[in-house]
């Protein structure tokens, strides 16, 4: 594994100097340049040092992780997130394919994150997954925007908006869009549930995931099912039914 440069972002010192030592053990390939810990001298460090790897923490002191991304314009690194808070920035870090480690930092997570990372700098496939991020964090009400579909030869960036509903495919996902096309995505409903959960998503059964915004109308049956924008039918779970009809009716 080629050698990668890194700076850390963390405000804790213990937290700062964990971070550091688990590197320099566990993940040799990673060339620690420096460590900052709050977003004025994370700042000056990337711009100084120019890493290619940044891990940075979410809630740190007058401001966040996610703050400090906002005032660089040219994002040309990688970055790892590093939290211990909030669900809804777990969430977007998520919709983003951002990679992420919850504190406590688990070595073996850390590890995994470092390889991943890593094959997308050497293959010079950088997922951008900051810029997306900073554009769902952007959003009024927490209502995200973007999410990235992972694909076999890279990935896509689909606008939430357009997605009609998904479909389970055994251990993939066919999603379906607004303008007819279709895709299969290398992840489980099981996923695309928990990370669209909180953005105007319905799992109206176990095989469908429907976007409510794209329900035109409602056919009575067992459990009935969902008339979606694009003329498709999905079914609705009748377990389901009660919470599906109480998002139009009350």
């Amino acid at each position: 594994m080629k050698e990668i440069s890194a700076v850390i972002i963390e405000d804790e010192q213990v937290s700062r100097e964990t971070l550091f030592n688990y590197l320099t053990k566990y993940c040799p390939s990673v060339q620690v340049l420096g460590m900052a810990d709050n977003i004025k001298e994370g700042l000056n460090l990337i711009q100084q040092k120019r890493p290619q790897l940044v891990f940075l923490d979410v809630e740190m002191p007058y401001g966040s992780g996610f703050d400090l991304l906002d005032q660089i314009e040219e994002i040309d690194f990688e970055v790892i997130f590093v939290t211990a808070f909030s669900q809804y920035a777990i969430q977007a870090l998520n919709l983003s394919a951002a990679y992420y480690l919850l504190k406590p930092v688990d070595i073996d997570e850390l590890v995994q994150a470092v390889e991943r990372v890593s094959e997308q700098i050497e293959q010079n496939q950088l997922i951008q997954s900051a810029r997306i991020l900073k554009t769902n964090l952007q959003v009024e009400e927490h209502r995200l925007k973007r999410i990235v579909l992972p694909e076999m030869e890279g990935f896509e960036v689909a606008q939430l908006k357009d997605i009609v509903y998904c479909k389970a495919n055994d251990n993939l996902t066919d999603f379906f869009f607004a303008d007819g096309k279709k895709k299969t995505i290398c992840k489980t409903l099981k996923h695309f549930d928990q990370v669209l959960g909180e953005s105007g998503f319905f799992r109206a059964h176990k095989s469908y995931l429907i976007n409510l915004e794209h329900v035109n109308g409602y056919r009575k049956g067992k459990g009935g099912y969902a008339q979606m924008a694009n003329g498709d039918e999905v079914e609705i779970a009748v377990r389901r039914k009660p919470e599906f009809l109480k998002q139009f009716v009350g």
